[in-house]
């Protein structure tokens, strides 16, 4: 991949190709997605599209990548709480299902479609590690802020981070591939009673 450094157009027409990448995907999943359907989507040539990104595989490795720094951006809780900041983490990642157009069906569904190429493509596994990872080192800072102020019980932080980063993407899963809105709340509520809770009672 190449482009041009300095200035804001560089980053302008990233977010232009991400936005384009997002509309094909909803448009066209997966499956159906081609270099030619983001380019129908963006205002400027396909040239600079290849500008930008050799190819289709390289472009959505990016657009992952660009989709956790949008979610990054959202988990800005202007809070030390370790109790906020937890809610937050795990309500945007079970329930907001990682886009602020989480109701968006299609493109959620291209997502898992995507997610499902990774056993076959180094790129995709490589960047769905990597955002694995960020994320579950947020979950940890959160518990082990938590113990330390004395509002979470002592526990293997990494680990419990673990077992509810793997909760929250089993409910994602089933509900996208049931189509059951439900599923999610329900897993959600399941995740407090059950784990959250016992985690938040506060050591005497």
């Amino acid at each position: 991949m190449s482009s041009s450094e300095g200035g804001s157009e560089p980053t302008d027409t990233r977010e232009e190709i991400m936005e384009a990448t997002y509309r094909a995907l909803c448009e066209h999943g997966y499956a159906n997605l081609t270099m030619q359907a983001i380019a129908d989507e963006f205002e400027k040539t396909k040239a600079v599209l290849h500008y930008h990104y050799d190819t289709k595989d390289e472009l959505l490795a990016a657009f992952l990548e660009h989709l956790l720094d949008r979610f990054t951006s959202r988990l800005d809780v202007d809070s030390d709480d370790p109790n906020a900041r937890l809610d937050a983490l795990v309500d945007e990642l079970l329930l907001g299902l990682g886009d602020e157009r989480g109701e968006d069906h299609e493109f959620h569904t291209a997502l898992l479609e995507l997610r499902a190429q990774a056993p076959h493509n180094a790129a995709f596994r490589e960047q769905l590690a990597a955002n694995y990872d960020l994320l579950l080192d947020m979950l940890t800072t959160i518990i082990d802020d938590g113990i330390e102020q004395g509002v979470f019980h002592d526990v293997d932080a990494e680990r419990l981070s673990a077992l509810i980063m793997a909760t929250m993407l089993g409910g994602r899963v089933h509900q996208i591939t049931l189509d059951r809105e439900a599923i999610a709340l329900d897993v959600r509520e399941a995740l407090e009673d059950e784990i959250l809770a016992d985690l938040r009672s506060e050591a005497e």
